[in-house]
């Protein structure tokens, strides 16, 4: 009997890979066979990381690549650049993978998962008369936020390209994150016309709903439950990290250094700050120093992940001596396995930049925040963490627009100070684990839709 084939299209950007793949884990474990496919670049950098393959279902779950169109020396971390490359080649590259697999002896394609970035994809699905689901792996809220550029633009908030025309804090809704104008998530990422080309994704989203069949996201109604109630066609799956921290998410674009997991082992219970700040940050060298300065400066133990390309310089990006003096009680590592870091006891506090998966990660596990977002959805994010869950605290950056060691030690010391921050955040870790076992919220919508893609 043949099982339902499903082929999944993240946006090519580690915080979309990571939960995409986790929820292709979750279809295969229910007995459906999933083709995962990456851009050539990607395909690569997980094929790579993925040392233990062991924790993927590799017969159910094929990995798959097509071209993304750019040239392999451009820079993929120009984001309107590569959208606008992926929209010209990707749409016909898929629909003749999906003709090719339906050609060969195995399971027919029968349903197109993408990440609601890729509209695109959905439009082949439906042109290839296939079930479409649109997958959001960022908050219900941010989501919202794009349904209501209509209203923002009528209301001259915004101008027709996206182009912010008034400087203002906008509430996005009750017990939701009041956000200023200027953090709007196509408003903070790049160049002017990189924000243009990502406001034209933002449409062209909104004008794709209505090809979608069902619209699934990785969050829990019980996190954010008015964004839920103002948007009832998004589905609440998540957190689809939250039952799986035994393991190595798949989808890693680094290959991920276990040798601080044997490190935390040896630390004392709850002490340890962790300092991550996903895939894209870049700091320059003395906002790197300042932060670096302060982790010395706690004289609290403290584990760091410094991606390669953290910093903007290529000489050595630390104070003199640093390393040195730091090696009794700092490690520092390439890329971590964030899940497993974030469940061990000896885990004070993250100070993240806020991305969603870090977000819900550290909710999942009662850990509270350090906020430092960088850019496109992070400030949203981060408006949740301090204003609205109260499980974190925002940095001030001086008139120079540093945050300055003087200011991350007080507030370290604020937030380890008052057990009230780590009450709340174990009251989201219940709530998170609750929604995903069986009984829970997003465990019966995941089940429904588990019945629909079958039906």
């Amino acid at each position: 009997m043949s099982k339902p084939h499903i082929v999944a299209i993240p946006y090519p950007a580690q915080g979309h890979v990571i939960p995409l793949m986790e929820f292709s884990q979750c279809l295969v474990n229910h007995g459906f066979k999933v083709t995962f496919v990456n851009t050539e670049h990607n395909h690569k950098r997980v094929v790579n990381a993925l040392a233990d393959e062991s924790h993927i279902s590799r017969n159910q779950l094929h990995l798959a690549s097509l071209p993304d169109g750019l040239e392999p020396w451009e820079d993929r971390s120009e984001l309107g650049q590569l959208t606008e490359a992926l929209k010209w080649i990707m749409p016909g590259k898929l629909e003749e993978l999906i003709e090719n697999i339906n050609q060969g002896e195995g399971d027919k394609v029968t349903c197109v998962i993408a990440d609601e970035n890729c509209a695109w994809a959905l439009e082949v699905a439906e042109k290839m008369k296939l079930k479409r689901v649109a997958f959001w792996p960022a908050s219900a809220a941010a989501l919202t936020l794009i349904f209501g550029i209509p209203k923002l633009i009528h209301e001259e908030i915004i101008d027709n390209d996206g182009t912010v025309l008034k400087s203002k804090n906008v509430d996005l809704g009750p017990n939701m994150p009041t956000m200023n104008t200027k953090d709007f998530v196509w408003a903070c990422i790049g160049d002017f016309t990189t924000q243009k080309m990502i406001f034209e994704v933002m449409l062209r989203i909104n004008r794709t709903l209505k090809l979608v069949e069902r619209l699934v996201c990785n969050s829990t109604y019980d996190f954010e439950p008015e964004a839920f109630t103002s948007a009832p066609e998004i589905l609440p799956i998540g957190p689809l990290l939250a039952s799986n921290r035994v393991r190595n998410s798949a989808g890693s674009f680094w290959p991920q250094d276990s040798t601080c997991l044997q490190w935390l082992d040896q630390q004392p219970l709850n002490s340890v700050i962790y300092v991550a700040f996903g895939s894209f940050t870049v700091f320059d060298q003395t906002q790197f120093q300042e932060l670096a300065l302060a982790l010395e400066l706690s004289q609290r133990p403290f584990l760091w992940v410094v991606r390669p390309d953290t910093t903007d310089k290529t000489c050595d990006p630390y104070p003199e001596r640093y390393q040195e003096r730091v090696a009794s009680r700092g490690l520092v590592v390439g890329w971590a396995s964030q899940q497993k870091v974030l469940a061990h006891p000896s885990i004070a506090c993250f100070l993240s930049h806020c991305g969603w998966n870090s977000t819900i990660e550290g909710l999942s596990n009662g850990v509270p925040f350090l906020c430092w977002p960088y850019f496109a959805d992070q400030f949203l994010n981060e408006s949740y963490i301090s204003d609205v869950w109260k499980v974190g605290l925002k940095f001030s950056k001086n008139e120079k627009g540093i945050i300055t060691q003087g200011e991350i030690n007080n507030k370290l010391e604020q937030l380890l100070g008052d057990e009230n921050f780590k009450a709340r955040a174990s009251k989201l870790k219940e709530l998170a684990m609750t929604s995903v076992k069986e009984g829970g919220q997003s465990n019966k919508t995941f089940k429904n839709f588990i019945e629909w893609i079958k039906s």
